[in-house]
């Protein structure tokens, strides 16, 4: 029955990475069918790890570079150049994110997005026009001003004063000038890895729901709130682009919208940025079953998460997926409903998590419960 199956599975976060599940599971398979070809391919939801996932699937380089982190401090930071020598794959919180701050110095007046964009500015002077960005983890909340003012974007006040990108500085924007904007950005693709659909401000928006996450007060909460809308105001009526109500501006901390706007990017979600660049529609062809899995599975994973984004490209080929996880709490109907056709934990009862996430024994348990899987299917065809 299965003579080619397709291991894509996100890491187990803390456990096994991305391909050391796909080479637990074919040792599975492969008890049960020594024959069978197992195709193994390294994926991840856009997040932390996209990156080096990419670049191992892809082949690349990473390129360290000090840069500044959300308090303008030096911080060594990396992306990854492809080897088509044009794409470049970074994630901001490399530079701009959250774990980059102790808890007394998260501020989203205060912090900028300006180290994100140096590290577009190298990838630029390196000859990169193609970016895949993910933008989870931010500490920021200044719509993208800092990035856009190192890649060469001029904001200003009333009195022409040039504005510091960051949070306080987004009600006092009149003016922005183009001039002197990197040249490479006329020749520049973004595709943003985006799994939030919050717009830019309001009650959904950027301030409202994310930036008390980032050290926001009640009071910084509503400044922030209104010099987002006043921020998108002034874009509409200087660039004549709109892009406050779509789903994604406000996206770490309005960082989405500054992409839209200005870098005339477009906002995908996570898992099906990096399976459209690995090519997975292609890698999945002529496969009888294909294996993806995550570490938790359970509501969320219908949200767009890996094994979802996995499971209906497949579906699109009438391939079966099936889906393992350390844990599972995704209810059974709601799993079938979505299009698995079958959901397993790999962690037998009675073990504890520090037990379950030991590497040899995570590795175990997923060849077991794979192996077992096998012999279920093969029994039911």
């Amino acid at each position: 029955m299965f003579n080619r199956i397709v291991v894509a599975s996100d890491s187990f976060k803390g456990s096994l990475s991305s391909l050391e599940v796909a080479e637990a599971a074919a040792d599975g398979i492969h008890e049960v069918l020594p024959d069978c070809k197992v195709v193994k391919v390294d994926v991840a939801d856009g997040g932390e790890g996209t990156m080096d996932s990419l670049r191992r699937t892809l082949g690349g380089e990473k390129i360290f570079l000090t840069v500044s982190d959300p308090l303008g401090r030096p911080v060594e930071a990396s992306y990854v150049i492809l080897d088509d020598g044009v794409t470049a794959v970074l994630e901001m919180a490399v530079s701009s994110g959250l774990p980059l701050l102790a808890q007394n110095e998260q501020n989203p007046l205060r912090t900028s997005t300006y180290g994100t964009g140096e590290l577009i500015a190298d990838a630029l002077d390196r000859g990169c026009r193609k970016f895949l960005v993910g933008i989870g983890g931010s500490a920021t909340n200044d719509a993208g001003m800092g990035m856009l003012e190192a890649l060469g974007i001029c904001f200003m006040d009333a009195e022409g004063n040039i504005l510091k990108g960051c949070g306080a500085s987004l009600e006092k924007v009149e003016e922005i000038s183009m001039e002197n904007a990197h040249s490479g950005l006329k020749e520049a693709e973004f595709i943003v890895a985006c799994d939030v659909d919050a717009p830019l401000y309001g009650p959904r928006g950027a301030a409202c729901v994310f930036a008390p996450q980032k050290g926001a007060d009640e009071a910084m909460v509503r400044r922030l709130d209104e010099g987002l809308e006043h921020f998108s105001e002034t874009v509409s009526r200087i660039l004549h682009k709109d892009v406050s109500g779509v789903p994604g501006a406000g996206a770490a901390g309005g960082l989405g919208g500054g992409f839209l706007a200005f870098l005339n990017a477009r906002l995908e979600r996570g898992i099906e940025m990096v399976l459209d660049a690995i090519g997975f529609d292609r890698l999945i062809e002529g496969a009888s079953l294909v294996i993806t899995g995550e570490g938790k599975i359970d509501c969320q994973t219908l949200t767009g998460k890996a094994p979802y984004g996995v499971m209906l490209r497949a579906r699109k080929q009438g391939i079966p997926v099936v889906a393992i996880g350390g844990a599972v709490t995704l209810n059974p109907d709601d799993a079938a409903q979505a299009g698995f056709t079958e959901v397993c934990a790999v962690t037998p009862e009675g073990i504890t998590l520090s037990e379950a996430m030991k590497k040899d024994i995570a590795s175990l348990n997923v060849r077991n419960t794979v192996r077992n899987l096998i012999i279920k299917l093969e029994n039911n065809e």
